[in-house]
């Protein structure tokens, strides 16, 4: 009889013990008090801080990194592609005003690198530490004859607690508000598809060519990690009252926004309120893209959006830049007419 056809087939149980190994001081980094387990159990366990709570909501979110996975495998380089997955499922959670509790991944790669899935998990960790959440599971699979040498795919999922009575829903947002923009760190992570398309194909070129309108390389700016906002958001929400808050990912500002609003309330959105990174005017540029499919398709600076009461408004835009954020003021809330499209935009 032979031994090790499973190791022969592609998959050696060995090496993925040792990664397991590998990672666990990364992971223990992560670690906040209500975490029980250790990494290497069937599950994670976790009890719930619910001091203070007369409600706890679970809130939990799931998301991948998309074709900006592409990016890094074109660099080798995968030490932060972790955080922009951290970050795409943790602000979607905490648009709601949740707390981050938990973090999982799946990483998925034709056969197990364990030197490059720890490149992958230190991004991952330290986007759970930006987070302040622990990570405390995930899966490694190793798949011969489906992924490619160097290649591979990752996914995560987010758990968060907050009171019932704190959701933050956007179903107080009325006309007088105002909407606060906070500044992205570029293209987060959505769009990559199109921006591969023009970067690469359209414009041939490589991931080291300097762009002189960027001050660095085309693949350095493309892999810059998506922000994640726990922190600000956070801070903002202890001391003050938050409408809504609309994450900015896959649809833009134009998709994105009217989903916290209600039905009577239409977003006016001033042109030009904001600073507009270089990236977005090269691909539109280079790209023949039009002004609304952009709105569509990228973040075009602003991560997300907050919608607060007018009195308030300058203050948290202060409070925001206090803590290193870049905080605008983008727009209002007016009324919306029937057969009013739900967001508006008007040069300012």
């Amino acid at each position: 009889m032979k031994a090790d056809r499973y190791k022969e087939s592609g998959v050696d149980i060995d090496t993925g013990n040792r990664f397991v190994e590998m990672i666990k001081p990364l992971v223990r980094q992560t670690y906040h008090s209500g975490v029980i387990t250790d990494i290497g159990s069937f599950s994670g366990l976790i009890s719930l801080p619910i001091e203070g709570m007369a409600k706890p909501v679970l809130v939990g979110s799931t998301d991948g990194v998309g074709t900006k996975l592409r990016i890094a495998q074109m660099l080798n380089r995968h030490n932060t592609i972790g955080v922009d997955l951290v970050a795409m499922c943790v602000n979607d959670i905490i648009v709601n005003g949740a707390k981050p509790l938990f973090f999982l991944d799946y990483l998925a790669m034709g056969k197990l690198d364990p030197d490059l899935a720890l490149e992958i998990v230190e991004g991952i960790a330290e986007g759970c530490k930006q987070a302040s959440c622990a990570l405390i599971g995930g899966e490694t699979a190793e798949m011969p004859g489906f992924y490619k040498e160097g290649e591979y795919e990752l996914a995560g999922f987010v758990v968060g607690i907050v009171d019932n009575d704190r959701i933050i829903d956007g179903s107080e947002v009325g006309v007088g508000d105002k909407l606060i923009g906070i500044a992205s760190s570029g293209l987060h992570s959505n769009g990559y598809s199109l921006v591969r398309k023009i970067v690469f194909e359209e414009l041939a070129m490589q991931p080291d060519t300097y762009v002189e309108q960027l001050q660095t390389t085309i693949g350095e700016e493309l892999l810059k990690p998506t922000k994640i906002y726990w922190e600000l958001i956070h801070n903002l929400i202890r001391d003050f009252k938050l409408l809504g808050i609309s994450h900015i990912t896959g649809g833009g500002i134009v998709d994105n926004l009217p989903r916290i609003l209600p039905r009577p309330c239409q977003a006016v959105v001033y042109r030009g309120s904001w600073d507009t990174p270089p990236i977005f005017n090269f691909l539109q540029e280079n790209g023949n893209i039009p002004q609304d499919e952009m709105a569509r398709t990228f973040n075009i600076g602003l991560g997300l959006i907050i919608v607060v009461q007018h009195e308030q408004a300058d203050e948290i835009a202060e409070r925001a830049k206090a803590m290193g954020e870049t905080a605008y003021l983008i727009g209002e809330i007016a009324e919306r007419a029937e057969g009013d499209v739900p967001i508006r935009f008007v040069n300012s």
